[in-house]
C-alpha cells in the first residue's frame, strides 16, 4: 500500500476517499495539484478539487444510514468519579443540529468564524461538528489559555460568536471560563473588535447561572435556546478546499499562528491514519486523552474516530484525580481497547509508581499509542510492560498540528518496533532527511527532517498571512515542507524523532538534540522526568542545562548529580554531559501537558524579569520552586 501511495498518489486516495459520500465528485485530473518550490511561485497546495462534500455528514448521518445509529458515539467521563454520560449516533446528530440551526438563526453561515472556548464536555465536539455541518470555520482555543491569548485569537479571526461554558473543575480546582472570556471580549474590543453573542453553557455542577457574570444583551445561556430548535438541520455541502477549521499554534515570535485545514483532504487523511495506526475494529471503544483545543483532539478525538463510526471516550478531568490510577479506573468501566496519550503522562504515571496501574485489570487494552514529542525508550517500555502487559503494540506516532494527522508511525504487528522510533512513513509520506544545504542524505545519518511531496491532510496556509506560511515552512529548504524538527535515521531505516531543531543545542560544534539528553537521565533510575535546554556558554558556544525532577522521596545530592551527569556521557557521550543540574520538584507545564522551554530558558539565562505569561501553566507555582532552587 505505502509503494503504490508514492508511485500512484492519485489512484491511491481517489480509491480510499471513495468510500466517503461526496456531493458532487472531484475532477479525476485534479485529484492532486501543488507547488512546494517557492523559487517556482506561490506555494500552493489542493486535493480532491471541485469535489463538494461535508465532514459532519460523513462523521455522524453516514453511520447513522449505515445502521448504526443506535452505537454509542460518544461516551463522556466527568471530573468527578461517577459523573458520566453517552450519546448514540443519532441523538449526537440530534444536538448537532439543534446547536447548527440556532447558529444559523443568529446569522452564523457558511465562511464565518466561531470561537469555542469550553472544556472536555460533550458541548466541544458537538459544537465543532455544528460549525462543520452548516460550513462555519471554527476555531477552538483550549480552555486554558490565558485572556490575551484568547483575545489575540478573536481579534486574528473576527468570530460571529464565541461559545464557552461558565466554569469547570480539573481535580479539584474550579477554574471561571466564563470570567476569562469576559476579560478576553474586553481587551479585544480595546483592539477594534467587538463580538456580539457569547452563548455560555451551564455547567450546573461546578457553578449556578447566580453566580455567574452576566452581560445583558451580549450573553446567551446555551440552555435557554439551542434547545428549543428543530433536531434536523440541512447540510451545507462545501467544496473539498474550503476551509474547515483555524488552529492557532504558537509562533516563535510570539504571535500566534492561525494554521488552516480544509475539508476534503482532511477528512480523508484523518480517517485513514486513525483506522490503520491504531488498527481499528468496530467493537473497539477508544480513548484519546488530548483535549479537544490541540490537533490531536480534532484529528483523534473528534473528526477520525467518528469518521470509522468509532465509539470514542471523551474525559472531562485530569489524569491523577482523585489519584493516579485514574486512567486504569476509566479503561476498566469501559472496556476502552485502544488508549491514546501523551509520553508526560506516561512519564508522570510510572513516577507515582506500578502499583496504581496494576491493581486494575486493563483486560481490554489491545493498542497503545503515544503523541506529543518523542517518547524515550524507558517510559516506552513502562508503556509496554506495565500498561499494556507486554501485549500491545505502541503507535509511536509522530506528527503536528500542521500536517493534519500522521506521518510516521509503526502500524500495530506489521513491523517490529523499536522503543522511541516513529518508524516508517504512513502512506503518501515522502520524509526526507537534509543538511545544512539541503542536501538530502541517504542511508544511516541525521539531519533536518523535510517532507517532499503534499499528502491530503497538510494545512493549506497561515490565516491572513500566506507570506509567513511561505517563510516559515517553504523557504528553509526550497521545494520541500520543512517541519522544524530534527531526526536520525538508523541502518534498518528505522526514524527518530530528536525534538525541535530549536530545541538543539550545538556544543562545540556536536548538534545535540535535547530530547537524545533527556532520554538519557530519564534512564537513570532516580530520575522521574528531565527537561534540556541549551546556555550561552563562553568556551563551547552552548551548553547543556538540564532540570531534573527525581523520583519521590528521592533525596538531592552531590553523588546523585555525578551520578546523572556520568550516565548521560555513557550513553550518548562526553559532549553531550550537563553542565548544569538544577533540581526541580516539577516542571512548568501546559495544562496538556506540554513543559515550558520558554520559561526554563529564561531561568537558565537568569533572566528572571522576562518570564513573561505564565497563566497557561497547570501550577504556575513550579516556577518560584524553581527560581528558589537555582544555587541549589
Amino acid at each position: 500500500m505505502y509503494e503504490r501511495s508514492i508511485k500512484d498518489p492519485a489512484g491511491f486516495w481517489s480509491e480510499i476517499a471513495d468510500a466517503f459520500y461526496w456531493k458532487e465528485k472531484w475532477n479525476p485530473s485534479e485529484v492532486c495539484s501543488e507547488n512546494l518550490d517557492v523559487s517556482k511561485g506561490p506555494v500552493h497546495i489542493s486535493w480532491f478539487k471541485g469535489g463538494k462534500t461535508n465532514i459532519c455528514y460523513n462523521a455522524v448521518d453516514r453511520n447513522i444510514e449505515a445502521g448504526n445509529g443506535d452505537k454509542i458515539a460518544m461516551y463522556w467521563e466527568g471530573n468527578e468519579p461517577g459523573q458520566d454520560g453517552k450519546l448514540t449516533y443519532s441523538e449526537l446528530r440530534e444536538k448537532v443540529c439543534q446547536l447548527a440551526n440556532y447558529l444559523k438563526s443568529v446569522g452564523v453561515g457558511k465562511g464565518d468564524a466561531v470561537v469555542i472556548y469550553l472544556p472536555m464536555l460533550l458541548e466541544l465536539p458537538i459544537a465543532m461538528l455544528a460549525c462543520a455541518r452548516i460550513g462555519a470555520v471554527h476555531s477552538v482555543v483550549f480552555a486554558g489559555f490565558s485572556a490575551d491569548s484568547l483575545a489575540q485569537r478573536i481579534v486574528d479571526c473576527k468570530p460571529k460568536l464565541v461559545l464557552t461554558c461558565n466554569a469547570v473543575k480539573r481535580g479539584p480546582k474550579p477554574i471561571l471560563l466564563k470570567d476569562i472570556v469576559d476579560a478576553a471580549l474586553v481587551e479585544s474590543e480595546k483592539n477594534g473588535f467587538s463580538v456580539g453573542i457569547c452563548l455560555t453553557y451551564e455547567n450546573q455542577s461546578v457553578m449556578k447561572r447566580q453566580d455567574t457574570k452576566w452581560q445583558a444583551g451580549r450573553d446567551v445561556w446555551w440552555q435557554d435556546v439551542v434547545t428549543n430548535f428543530p433536531t434536523k438541520c440541512d447540510v451545507e455541502w462545501v467544496d473539498a478546499e474550503d476551509p474547515l477549521f483555524l488552529l492557532y499554534t504558537s509562533g516563535s515570535t510570539g504571535k500566534p499562528k492561525g494554521v488552516m485545514h480544509t475539508s476534503g483532504g482532511y477528512m480523508v487523511y484523518t480517517a485513514t491514519t486513525f483506522k490503520y495506526a491504531f488498527d481499528y475494529k468496530p467493537t473497539d471503544i477508544y480513548w484519546c486523552t488530548a483535549d479537544c483545543g490541540w490537533i490531536t483532539g480534532h484529528s483523534y478525538v473528534t473528526y477520525g474516530p467518528l469518521l470509522n463510526g468509532a465509539a470514542v471516550l471523551v474525559f472531562e478531568g485530569t489524569p491523577n484525580y482523585p489519584d493516579a490510577g485514574r486512567c486504569w479506573d476509566i479503561v476498566d468501566k469501559y472496556k476502552v481497547s485502544i488508549f491514546y496519550t501523551a509520553p508526560t503522562l506516561v512519564r508522570s504515571l510510572m513516577r507515582d509508581g506500578n502499583e496504581y496501574v496494576t491493581r486494575y485489570s486493563r483486560k481490554s487494552l489491545r493498542v497503545l499509542g503515544s503523541v506529543g514529542e518523542p517518547i524515550n525508550p524507558s517510559a516506552w517500555r513502562w508503556f509496554y510492560n506495565v500498561v499494556g502487559d507486554s501485549k500491545c503494540p505502541i503507535s509511536d506516532t509522530w506528527w503536528q498540528t500542521e500536517t493534519g494527522g500522521f506521518m510516521m508511525t509503526p502500524l500495530p504487528g506489521a513491523w517490529p518496533q523499536k522503543p522511541g522510533s516513529a518508524t516508517f512513513p504512513f502512506f503518501g509520506v515522502q520524509p526526507v532527511i537534509v543538511d545544512e544545504k539541503g542536501q538530502e542524505i541517504e542511508g544511516e545519518c541525521s539531519g533536518y527532517l523535510c517532507i517532499k511531496k503534499s499528502w491530503p491532510g497538510a494545512f493549506r496556509t497561515l490565516y491572513g498571512d500566506h507570506d509567513r506560511y511561505e517563510t516559515t515552512y517553504f523557504k528553509p529548504f526550497a521545494g520541500y515542507y520543512f517541519t522544524g524538527d530534527g531526526c536520525s535515521r538508523d541502518k534498518d531505516g528505522y526514524h527518530w524523532l530528536t525534538g525541535r531543531v530549536d530545541d538543539v543545542i550545538n556544543v562545540s560544534g556536536h548538534r545535540i538534540g535535547t530530547a537524545e539528553v533527556e532520554s538519557a537521565l530519564v534512564s537513570h533510575p532516580q530520575c522521574a522526568e528531565a527537561a534540556v535546554v541549551g546556555v550561552e556558554h563562553e568556551v563551547k558556544g552552548q551548553g547543556i542545562y538540564a532540570f531534573v525532577t527525581l523520583v519521590d522521596g528521592v533525596p538531592y545530592s552531590e553523588e546523585l548529580r555525578k551520578s546523572l551527569i556520568s550516565k548521560v556521557r555513557t550513553q550518548i557521550g562526553a559532549f553531550a554531559a550537563p553542565d548544569r543540574i538544577h533540581w526541580a520538584p516539577g516542571l512548568p507545564k501546559t495544562r496538556s501537558g506540554k513543559i515550558m522551554r520558554r520559561i526554563l530558558r529564561k531561568i537558565a539565562a537568569k533572566q528572571l524579569d522576562e518570564l513573561g505569561d505564565i497563566s497557561t501553566l497547570a501550577d504556575p507555582g513550579v516556577v518560584d520552586q524553581l527560581i528558589a532552587l537555582k544555587d541549589c
